[in-house]
């Protein structure tokens, strides 16, 4: 037999004493964790744990083992929602078929575990947004999955709502983009299997009478559509809103749980037309950007702002400048130009009522209400102004201890 295993090597140790020898379903129970909140699969899928560790252990075909291991490896590197694997084992006696290892998502359910809980009857609208989120995160990394359903999702409560995870990825397949009729096709085949799955629970009587099956799956095509053009639409706006317009876009992409690459800002006689490059959120990856970008060390939610705020500067230095703007200079410009002359812009008496990105973050609310209300963009320093006068003396100081100083350092 032999095993692949990805860094770090010490985590399979404890795995190689397993009978690995012998089919899955043949192994001792006592080596062997029953998981209630596991779903349905094609294969043989078993659960065992080592050092305080959970796996799951899928017994396939080893061509389409080490696709999936290399897809999945793929996935966990770039930051999209699928289970971690670990490895495989395979030239197994006997010709069996190779078994996939990857980690056990914590706190995750499958849908018919969570159907016969008590949310049952708020769980077929909140799956079926939290499912088609998935698709459209998979869709913007150029993944056709080929197998969309709940039974290849698993489900993790997040804040009252769910994140999904992809856990098979055997059909899947990746490309540097996707076209429309290869995305109309993955969504197809998600809501004719969504659908049978429904049924299946209704069956089964654990779908609430209310509840239809078909009219639940024929609305996924319907959400998918609406989420894939809200993040990745184009805009056109008059010249004089392009600033708060842009910001206010990649607001909502980001509210959506997505994140912003690049910004094109074409100006014309009709007016600005914005083009967002939209991609998926990677926990951690906004303070590690600004970092490198501007050396600024700030909280992840903050990061993301002033992210935005610094690409939205550089579409405008690009289009004032009518040629690329590299990003480093951008950056430069961004955080010597705006960003520290707001945060000076405290007068003492003000001084420490709030963090310099906080107080960034909330000048650009400010001049973002503002703007709203004005119906025109009225700037950065007027946004400033206003909210040193109006706003700022209201808010408490804040309390900054020896602690709290140093777990910010």
């Amino acid at each position: 037999m032999r095993y692949l295993f990805r860094p770090p090597a010490a985590e399979a140790a404890g795995l190689l004493t397993l009978p690995w020898h012998q089919p899955l379903e043949e192994w001792d129970e006592d080596l062997l964790l029953e998981v209630p909140q596991r779903g349905i699969s094609r294969h043989v899928v078993r659960f065992t744990a080592s050092e305080g560790r959970v796996y799951a252990l899928k017994e396939i075909a080893e061509p389409l083992a080490r696709h999936e291991y290399a897809l999945l490896t793929e996935f966990e590197g770039e930051g999209l929602p699928s289970v971690s694997v670990l490895g495989i084992c395979f030239d197994r006696p006997d010709d069996q078929q190779a078994i996939l290892v990857t980690r056990y998502l914590e706190y995750s359910m499958s849908y018919r575990y969570l159907f016969s809980g008590p949310r049952a009857e708020q769980a077929p609208e909140q799956l079926l947004d939290t499912l088609v989120q998935l698709l459209v995160r998979l869709h913007l990394a150029g993944v056709y999955w080929g197998d969309c359903s709940l039974s290849n999702t698993l489900f993790r409560p997040d804040a009252g709502t769910y994140t999904a995870y992809l856990v098979d990825a055997e059909t899947a397949e990746r490309h540097g983009s996707l076209s429309p009729r290869k995305r109309a096709y993955d969504v197809e085949l998600a809501r004719e299997r969504v659908g049978a799955e429904l049924m299946d629970l209704a069956a089964g009587e654990l779908l609430p009478e209310e509840i239809d099956p078909i009219e639940v799956a024929n609305a996924l095509p319907g959400r998918y559509e609406a989420l894939w053009d809200e993040v990745t639409r184009e805009e056109v706006f008059r010249a004089d809103e392009q600033a708060y317009r842009v910001a206010e876009r990649v607001q909502r992409i980001n509210e959506l749980g997505f994140d912003v690459g690049e910004i094109e800002l074409v100006t014309s006689a009709e007016g600005a037309r914005l083009r967002v490059e939209t991609r998926v959120a990677e926990p951690g990856q906004h303070r590690r950007e600004l970092v490198r970008l501007t050396g600024l060390q700030v909280q992840e939610n903050q990061a993301l702002r002033l992210l935005n705020d610094l690409r939205s500067f550089r579409a405008y230095l690009e289009q004032r400048r009518g040629e690329p703007v590299p990003e480093t200079v951008a950056a430069h410009r961004w955080l010597t130009e705006v960003y520290l002359p707001v945060v000076h812009a405290v007068p003492p008496e003000l001084a420490g009522r709030l963090e310099p990105a906080e107080f960034f973050h909330e000048v650009l609310e400010h001049r973002w209400f503002l703007s709203e209300r004005a119906g025109f963009d009225v700037g950065t320093w007027a946004a400033v102004r206003s909210y040193v006068q109006y706003v700022l003396p209201r808010t408490p100081r804040e309390v900054t201890t020896p602690s709290v100083i140093a777990a910010r350092s």
